[in-house]
């Protein structure tokens, strides 16, 4: 049987459908990105580890110059180690058909006489080469084969130590080595490529029987991780070894954990606004729903009805409004979860990835939302439902009124009347529009936090492919070069000019830390591959000493005129003791930066150069590619222009979505604070403002002496959210920080007024919406009511 309580509930939420709606709307937006984000975070990371136990991703990971297979052994022998595999690996050109750049591969021989190891491929098309084809074949890393439209009967050349070789493609595979396959880090499909082709070719082609210059470990269950690394390295120093790692910072690993650990950031403090937001327009309309039924609850008390019933009856509501905000918000997050596991699986490729949702993440999400709704409702209603029925049957004690500050300050006879009204009405409920003023602010600040990542990844475009390289093609070389190869790069077709780099894999010790880096030599005046500091522009490279970017200095607790000892890992192997003559304020990476020459000087093995940066004529772009990819001793190229094209493509459809979402939550909480606060007002104001119009003000006027009040809130909300968007863009930036990004907060002007006029815009509609029902309002049934 309906109990009447019921009846009335079904009323209440009927005649307040509009505020209901807009409250459950509020509710939905931090529901669906809490169960969305953190479903996708479970999705990801059960894919992550499924694939990881299947293809039986090693833990430890370690790189040499060249070091003999009869190690094996010993290897094997050090205590933890489970298993090993040992490779050999060299990034080389590749050479695709109508493609006018060389593109970069790395060409990794795979032990076709042995079961799969460690790092098993997996195959998604076509099969794995056969050891004695009478061509060369070759499976490459899934990604790349999609972007370049490679298949099993695709052909492609590479260049193996100095000579062209055809490679047949065979089969299409994914690898856990290269979930997210990249060179340094940044998202790089469309040129940079992964090859296995039988370990014999590789062998023989790179001077390599009998050795090899990658190993991976796995650790048996229980296994001391660093101790492992230590014995490692200690046994791999003679041949110059680039220091071991665990997988946890192996390039594709470490990047799929930083993606994941901040959905995690994401899908915690975002929704946490929305949830807070909901909580308190729900009690501000309880509240009122309470304080215009005084009269109802006593009649119920009259009746019989109990305190807890009543109390009850309330909760009901505010579960009600809450339940259906859930059921928007569970809908809405396989919109978002689906969409972020299809981004993800752009760039990451696991053996399976799907969206699921987890029940527990829904249950818990519905859980907070009742816990959060109940507790509003009885904050509400808490005092009203303990009166007496005599009481309740009361009107409540009118406010009591003073002069406003306006007023206590001798302007009250300045200020027109209507405004005096708002002033006065503002200042008789400051919480409430404390409160709304936070609300509101909160929305600006919501689509801050998802539009100022455009304006942190154009100051990473802007900074690192115009300010840092300002030449527009960086090669690597197979071998270390003399000096004079500058000279010789110069009169390539369509080179302007040639700068030489030399990078050294070196190991940093400071104040009892070590950290395993790269050191970077420039030559004098070199004005094509520069240091940029982000707050202080190009800084020139010291004539002594080396320059530490600020993520290295602050690791190692350094900075200027400190001493820091410098461990080279190839050739010499010296243990120098260099200067830090300063630091830098760089966006990427650990890394260290000195003079080439005094380089050369200090590692003691001559002059020499891995890397140069060259000025390329745009006009002679296909003469000077044509005669990079006949030159043998260039392994790899790094095209600018084509880079930064992929690099901005990438971005753009991810921050799209991103911003997209944020900018819908964005509206739909500045729609459910804005349109409630001018519903409540207008509730409380009805008899008010029928009684203006009795005395002659038109509805235009008697609108805005009821919105202005909003108005006022929103003109105070639109800085105090400036400020907040930023604060929230600095919180959610440092939750994301890493050991190898450190990001400044950006945000651009143009940043600040798009969120501006998006809340604004909202604002309006519910404004529009509401002046629809004053101008509706029955002024005879307004003012008996009041009677």
């Amino acid at each position: 049987m309906v109990s009447l309580l019921d009846v009335k509930l079904w009323r209440d939420l009927k005649r307040l459908a509009m505020q209901v709606l807009t409250i459950a709307l509020v509710v939905a937006c931090g529901v669906a990105g809490f169960v969305g984000a953190f479903s996708t975070f479970r999705s990801l990371e059960a894919s992550r580890d499924a694939y990881y136990r299947e293809a039986r991703f090693a833990d430890v990971f370690a790189s040499v110059r060249r070091a003999p297979a009869s190690l094996a052994p010993r290897i094997e022998a050090i205590d933890g180690v489970a298993a090993l595999e040992l490779a050999t690996a060299f990034d080389t050109q590749l050479d695709l058909p109508g493609v006018e750049q060389p593109l970069t591969g790395r060409i990794t021989g795979l032990d076709l006489l042995q079961p799969p190891g460690l790092n098993a491929l997996t195959v998604v098309a076509g099969r794995l080469p056969e050891r004695g084809a009478a061509v060369a074949e070759a499976v490459v890393n899934a990604r790349f084969a999609e972007v370049r439209g490679l298949r099993p009967g695709s052909t492609l050349v590479a260049l193996l130590n100095g000579r062209r070789e055809t490679l047949h493609v065979v089969g299409v595979v994914l690898s856990p080595e290269y979930v997210f396959a990249s060179r340094g880090g940044a998202p790089d499909d469309e040129w940079f490529g992964v090859v296995w082709i039988d370990s014999e070719r590789v062998e023989t082609a790179f001077d390599m029987e009998g050795a090899f210059n990658r190993v991976a470990l796995q650790l048996a269950p229980g296994a001391q991780r660093a101790a492992v690394i230590d014995a490692l390295d200690r046994l791999l120093e003679p041949y110059g070894a680039w220091g071991a790692t665990g997988r946890d910072r192996q390039l594709s690993a470490a990047i799929v954990d930083n993606e994941l650990r901040q959905l995690q950031v994401l899908g915690t403090v975002l929704p946490s606004i929305f949830l807070a937001v909901a909580v308190f327009i729900l009690n501000v309309v309880l509240s009122r729903q309470v304080a215009t039924q005084r009269q109802q609850i006593a009649a119920l008390k009259a009746l019989g009805y109990r305190d807890g019933e009543i109390a009850a009856h309330y909760v009901k509501l505010a579960v009600a409004i809450a339940a259906i905000g859930v059921a928007l918000g569970i809908a809405g997050s396989l919109w978002i979860g689906h969409g972020l596991v299809s981004l993800y699986a752009e760039a990451f490729r696991f053996s399976h990835l799907a969206y699921r949702t987890v029940p527990g993440i829904a249950i818990a999400a519905t859980a907070a939302v009742a816990l959060a709704a109940a507790f509003g409702a009885w904050t509400a209603i808490r005092a009203v439902v303990g009166l007496r029925p005599a009481q309740a049957l009361q009107p409540p004690a009118p406010p009591v009124f003073r002069p406003t500050l306006v007023e206590r300050l001798g302007y009250g006879r300045r200020v027109p009347p209507a405004a005096m009204m708002v002033i006065r009405n503002i200042e008789r409920r400051p919480l409430r529009a404390a409160l709304t003023v936070a609300g509101i602010a909160a929305a600006v600040a919501l689509q801050i936090s998802g539009a100022f990542w455009t304006d942190t990844i154009q100051l990473i475009t802007d900074t690192q492919y115009r300010r840092v390289m300002q030449g527009d093609v960086m090669i690597d070389f197979v071998e270390p070069v003399g000096l004079d190869a500058a000279a010789e790069l110069r009169r390539m077709p369509g080179v302007i000019d040639a700068r030489l780099l030399r990078s050294e894999p070196v190991r940093v010790h400071a104040r009892g830390r070590t950290i395993d880096t790269v050191l970077t030599g420039h030559e004098a005046g070199d004005e094509l591959q520069r240091v940029i500091d982000v707050e202080h522009g190009p800084r020139p490279m010291p004539a002594d000493g080396v320059l530490l970017s600020s993520l290295l200095a602050r690791e190692l607790g350094v900075g200027p005129g400190d001493t820091v000892e410098v461990e080279f890992r190839l050739w010499h192997r010296r243990r120098v003791a260099l200067r830090v003559a300063e630091t830098a304020h760089t966006l990427f990476g650990r890394t260290l930066h000195m003079d080439l020459a005094a380089l050369n000087r200090v590692a003691g093995d001559g002059h020499g150069a891995s890397d140069a940066t060259l000025l390329v004529d745009p006009h002679a772009e296909r003469e000077f590619f044509a005669a990079v990819k006949a030159t043998p001793r260039i392994s790899a190229v790094f095209d600018k222009a084509s880079s930064q094209r992929s690099f901005e493509k990438t971005t753009a459809r991810n921050l799209g979505f991103f911003t997209a979402v944020l900018t819908l939550f964005a509206v739909a909480m500045a729609v459910g604070i804005t349109y409630n606060a001018a519903r409540i007002a207008l509730s409380e104001r009805a008899w008010e403002l029928a009684s203006l119009r009795v005395l002659g003000m038109t509805r235009a006027e008697v609108s805005v002496l009821l919105l202005a009040e909003l108005g006022v809130e929103l003109l105070a909300a639109l800085p105090l959210g400036a400020l907040a968007g930023w604060g929230l863009a600095a919180l959610l930036m440092r939750a994301m920080q890493s050991e190898e990004i450190d990001f400044p907060v950006v945000v651009d002007p143009s940043t600040y007024g798009v969120a501006a006029l998006t809340v604004l815009a909202a604002a309006i509609v519910s404004a529009a919406i509401v002046r629809r029902q004053i101008d509706r309002l029955d002024l005879v049934a307004v003012l008996k009511v009041r009677e």
